[in-house]
């Protein structure tokens, strides 16, 4: 070959042609890199909507156990109330899928329920540091809680106690 074509022109550059097969496959080394990236992903995203599910729980909880307990009917007394109350709140935490051995609840209340008094109770709710779905959850937990507060009807009947304020 002269180096130009018959019209005179100089020919078009290629490059130089090679049997070898070397490059082809790069990149393939990413993929267990990008698979690990996405479990630990999905575990970070199952673990956090575990917190927000256990967060509904106790704040439903909560409230179902200080409502309960400031609806109680006259006449009942306050060991009574606050059984009854628990009752309503494990129905709201069983409800949520969480086990017993998992909450707890804590009443901040006075000796029964009396006319116009603030009636508190906090939930607990403790999540595995790490949960896989369809496994379980493995390490020390999160202790999640949640507090709700219910007055005492001032109008209701049957109860002691004067007028609030």
């Amino acid at each position: 070959m002269t180096g130009r074509a018959p019209d005179g022109r100089s020919p078009r550059w290629r490059p130089p042609v090679s049997d070898r097969e070397s490059g082809q496959v790069a990149g393939i080394e990413i993929l267990p890199f990008a698979l690990l990236i996405f479990v630990a992903g999905m575990l970070l995203v199952a673990n956090a909507w575990a917190v927000i599910n256990a967060k509904m729980a106790a704040s439903n909880a909560a409230a179902q156990t200080a409502r309960t307990y400031a609806e109680t009917p006259a006449g009942m007394g306050p060991a009574a109330a606050w059984t009854r109350a628990a009752a309503a709140g494990d129905r709201a935490f069983a409800a949520a899928g969480i086990t017993p051995d998992h909450h707890s609840l804590h009443p901040r209340a006075g000796p029964g329920p009396f006319r116009c008094r603030r009636v508190v109770v906090e939930a607990q709710v403790t999540v595995e540091r790490i949960v896989v779905p369809w496994l379980g959850g493995f390490g020390d937990g999160l202790d999640v809680r949640a507090t709700h507060s219910e007055l005492v009807d001032p109008y209701r009947s049957g109860l002691e106690g004067g007028g609030c304020g």
